[in-house]
């Protein structure tokens, strides 16, 4: 089930990337919750303490990946949408 767990949360953190990506391209933050991707960074980081007490060593790899996508993310989120604000 760790193999398994750990496939979905690399896959997962491929997906973010591509966010990662969208918004470095885009350079503007439109229809993404800023408190969405915080709630889900947190979960990612949350993950990183809980799949080591299970002994999920694959699981804590591809979590890992999210947590640290997410958090780059994040940080793009708020570079951009301060950068907006202060250009008007």
């Amino acid at each position: 089930m760790d193999g398994i767990n750990g496939i979905f949360e690399s896959v997962g953190c491929v997906f973010v990337f591509l966010n990662v990506l969208r918004l470095h391209r885009d350079k503007k933050v439109r229809g993404v919750s800023p408190i969405a991707v915080i709630f889900f960074t947190l979960w990612g980081f949350w993950n990183l303490l809980y799949y080591p007490s299970l002994g999920q060593w694959f699981s804590v790899v591809g979590a890992g990946g999210v947590a640290g996508m997410n958090a780059i993310w994040l940080g793009q989120m708020v570079y951009y949408l301060r950068k907006e604000r202060y250009e008007l």
